[in-house]
Formats: C-alpha cells, structure tokens, sequence
C-alpha cells in the first residue's frame, strides 16, 4: 500500500467526505486544521486540541524560519517532537506571509526578499528554499511556493501573478523531490477569473501533485465573490486528489465551501476570536464581553460537551475576560475548536448518509433563531 492515499468514501452533490492517510495517521475530510502558527496553537495544549477531534494541524514556514529557525527544529528531532504533536502537520509555503510585508519586500523571478518583522533582518525565500525549509520542519503536507496578490487586482496583475506562480510551482516540484511518506500540494491562482483559474488548473495537473489548494481567496473579496468563484474552481482540480481551501474562515464560509466540493481548510478565527471574547456555537457568534452575560448561570451552549460548557457558566466567562485571566482565552479557544470540529463531523456523517441538503438547512436555521434569550 502507498504510504499516502486519499481515498474518496462518499459524494452528496458537490460534497465530498473521505480520508487522507499519512504514516502519521488518517485525516478525515472534511477536515478542519487548527492553525498552530508558531509551533503551538495559541491557548491550548497539544493533547487538547487532539481531544477536540483535529487530525492535522498547520504549522507555518514564514514565522518558524524566523523564530526559532527551520535548522534549529531540525537539530531538535523535528517539528513534531519540537511541539510535541505526533499526528500530521501541514505547512504552509511562507508565500502568503510574505507577500503581506508589501513594504518590506522586494518580488523577483527568483522569489521575495524580505527584511524580517521580529528583528529587521534580511532574508530571501524562493521555491527551493521554501520546499527545504519545510523539509527541515519535517512536516507531512508540504505546500508548493506561490504568490498570492490581494484582491482587488486588476486582470493584467493577476495574469502575471499566477503565471509567475506556476512557474514556481513547477520548481517546487523539482525541489521537493522524492519523499516517501511526505506530500505536496499545488496551489491554484487567478483571482474571481475562471479563465485564469482553469490555466492555472491546467499547468498544476501537468505538473502533478498529491494534492491542490485554492489560493487567494478570503483576501477580502467577501463572501458572494468567493462563493462565487468555487462554484467553478474546485471542479477544474482533479477529481480524485484532496482540495485545500486556504485560510477559510467563519463556520457558514466553511459549509459552503464543502457544499461546493472542498475537503480541507484552515483558519486562525476559532483561537483568535476566543482570545477575544467571541464564542461560536450553532446559534451563531456568541460576544462574551457584554453585560448581559454577568448573572447569567447557563453554559454557552447546553448541548455542547466541551470543558468550557460542561463545567463554566457565561458568568464566569464574562468574568474571566473582563479580568484579563488567561483562562479566559483558553476556555473560549477551546469550546470554539470543538464547535468547529463538532461542524466537520456533523458534514462528513451528512454526506455519508447522503442528507447534506438537510444538513445545510438545519443549520443555517438554527443560526438565524440567534442566541439564547437574555435572562
């Protein structure tokens, strides 16, 4: 048997649900990857965040070659060991991150130069040394080195963007070589156009990867666009390959997306919204900061089994946030990871039994009925 495969169990409609198997374990997809930037998830333990139902998390090439340094991960036995995670780990390019730091970047053929946001110091990162440094990482999913321009950008820029970044690609694939038991993902460009967006298709399938990402959206377009465009995109990837959509996003982003024909994502909005007092559940956004929540003796939600509803009440939520204790941060990331992963699990038995449809429908209208009344 293959060391990676993914195996497709069942289709409803557009949506898909199977498993990736690593020789770290499986990946069921739908799947959610909890993004643990640098090395760690913020807020949350390793084991917790496995007890919350992850199967991979995302791990970051841009700030983990800054601090600590690929090398130094790799002196200390890997990623995995380094923050203690046995399970796969995907990590992203660098390009991304990069391409940010518009004012402290300099876009060649070659690749981007960049002086760092931590201390000022200059680096240069290209294909080949995108694919070496996650190499160095030692990560199981490793993503080819592309540009991602913001949107929006007009026709020309795109064209020569995601040009550039097929060209990439295919040096990606050179310099990633032959790694057993490790895979690498192509990323599709060309912005809301579905010209561009089958080009860019077409050159990754002559190139061939284990894998296929939908790169560039979420960048500010707005939901409509976005759907919009993967109403088309995901079905210009081959069919019996995984399709990534990076950096997506809000739970109704996440189930239309795999209504169209996604299978993984990642997003740093569960961690980062429950540092920030925002909590998701199946009745929507839940603000913890405001009064109404002080007397309030309920969990956030009754039926979720996640420590923080299982023993703490919006109370003490709104309490612990408003004094600034960490527990806060890491009770609310918490439920929202197992919320999110609760979401995936409830899509993949959907498709399974062949009633996504319904699925859909039962939740967006339990998200319409709102919160909890005040009491």
């Amino acid at each position: 048997m293959a060391l990676t495969s993914f195996d497709l169990k069942a289709r409803d409609g557009r949506a898909r649900c199977g498993v990736i198997s690593t020789p770290r374990g499986e990946i069921r997809t739908p799947a959610f990857m909890p993004v643990g930037t640098a090395a760690t998830v913020k807020g949350m333990m390793p084991e917790s965040v496995r007890e919350t139902g992850a199967d991979i998390l995302l791990g970051n090439t841009y700030h983990l070659m800054l601090r600590p340094g690929a090398e130094r991960v790799a002196r200390l036995g890997g990623l995995h060991r380094f923050m203690n995670w046995e399970r796969p780990i995907l990590t992203d390019s660098g390009g991304f991150q990069v391409m940010s730091l518009s004012s402290l970047r300099k876009l060649t053929e070659e690749g981007v130069t960049f002086r760092s946001h931590v201390d000022g110091s200059k680096h240069m990162l290209s294909p080949e040394r995108s694919m070496e440094i996650q190499r160095l990482l030692g990560s199981d999913i490793v993503m080819a080195f592309d540009e991602c321009p913001a949107l929006p950008a007009d026709r020309r820029r795109l064209e020569e963007s995601m040009r550039l970044s097929m060209r990439w690609a295919q040096r990606s694939r050179d310099a990633f070589g032959d790694r057993p038991g490790h895979m690498l993902f192509g990323i599709q460009q060309g912005g809301l156009e579905e010209d561009l967006r089958a080009e860019s298709a077409e050159a990754l399938r002559a190139i061939g990867f284990d894998g296929y990402a939908i790169g560039g959206l979420a960048v500010g377009e707005g939901q409509e666009a976005m759907f919009g465009c993967l109403d088309f995109a995901p079905g210009q990837l081959p069919e019996d390959k995984p399709r990534y959509l990076m950096g997506v996003g809000k739970p109704d982003d996440i189930v239309g997306a795999v209504k169209r024909g996604v299978d993984m994502m990642d997003c740093v909005l569960p961690s980062r919204s429950g540092r920030t007092g925002q909590a998701w559940t199946r009745r929507g956004q839940v603000n913890i900061k405001n009064a109404r929540h002080a007397d309030d003796p309920r969990p956030l939600d009754e039926t979720c089994t996640c420590p923080a509803c299982r023993s703490y009440s919006r109370a003490y939520l709104h309490h612990v946030y408003r004094a600034g204790e960490m527990i806060a941060g890491m009770l609310l990331t918490w439920h929202n990871l197992h919320y999110y992963q609760e979401l995936m699990q409830s899509m993949r038995e959907a498709i399974a039994k062949g009633r996504f449809a319904a699925f859909e429908a039962e939740f967006h209208a339990r998200r319409a009925d709102g919160d909890i009344l005040p009491l």
